[in-house]
């Protein structure tokens, strides 16, 4: 019988929203299982929302995943897209455990990081989820050479990106909060990026619910990602955008 053949881990850069909206708390805990069986692995996590906790968050469940040196990159300039605190868990489990990174200040520019990693990898070799908006991937796309390399954004994205993963849009038609975050960035990446994306959309999300499995576990605790889950509950049904 043929030895089964092996497959190399996907190289992800995982670019989210997180905070204050729990949902991509799911999505980091995949990523991180996927790693941890070996079938990922994650180059960066990256935040295109400018919420105050959202690089905290994101330090707080690499460390908890054991990977506590994941480099992390936070959205720049005057961005419209600073979802409003409605919830308090993000601050919550900044405050409670423990974190390489507390605050937005203290990490790298994402296109700056974006530039760097790319540029480290071999050809067509990285995987871009988003699982938020479009802010960053605009940035990188429009981004001009420097030391990490001397291709242009769009050109560093055609040498080095297998494919863009977005969790986005809603089809056939209708509108999605991703994409009505930072509609502008959406359309230039979407008619400007150089190679194949893949949209999961709105439609295939919406009747899946997750968390209440792991809320129950009475065997699990202390940990940033049920707290995620069940911080919320405590005064909100859902999400304003969820199904």
């Amino acid at each position: 019988m043929e030895a089964e053949a092996q497959i190399s881990p996907a190289k992800v850069i995982l670019d989210t929203d997180i905070g204050p909206d729990y949902d991509d708390v799911g999505a980091m805990a995949l990523l991180h299982a996927f790693a941890d069986s070996g079938k990922a692995t994650i180059l960066a996590t990256v935040s295109c929302n400018q919420s105050k906790y959202s690089v905290g968050v994101l330090s707080v469940l690499n460390t908890y995943f054991k990977r506590p040196d994941i480099p992390i990159g936070i959205v720049q300039g005057n961005r419209t897209v600073n979802l409003v605190a409605w919830q308090k868990w993000d601050s919550i489990l900044v405050g409670k455990y423990p974190s390489k990174i507390k605050n937005n200040g203290r990490a790298e520019s994402a296109v700056t990081l974006y530039r760097r990693m790319l540029a480290a990898q071999p050809d067509r070799s990285v995987t871009i989820i988003t699982t938020g908006f479009f802010s960053n991937l605009n940035d990188l796309l429009k981004s001009a050479p420097d030391k990490y390399s001397s291709l242009n954004g769009a050109d560093l994205v055609k040498k080095k990106v297998l494919r863009l993963v977005s969790m986005a849009g809603r089809f056939p038609k209708g509108g999605e909060f991703n994409i009505q975050c930072d509609p502008i960035s959406a359309r230039y990446v979407a008619l400007n990026w150089p190679t194949e994306i893949i949209f999961s959309g709105w439609e295939i999300g919406d009747p899946i619910r997750t968390g209440i499995p792991l809320i129950r576990k009475k065997d699990i605790t202390n940990s940033p990602v049920k707290e995620a889950f069940l911080l919320p509950s405590q005064w909100l049904h859902r999400t304003p955008w969820a199904g």
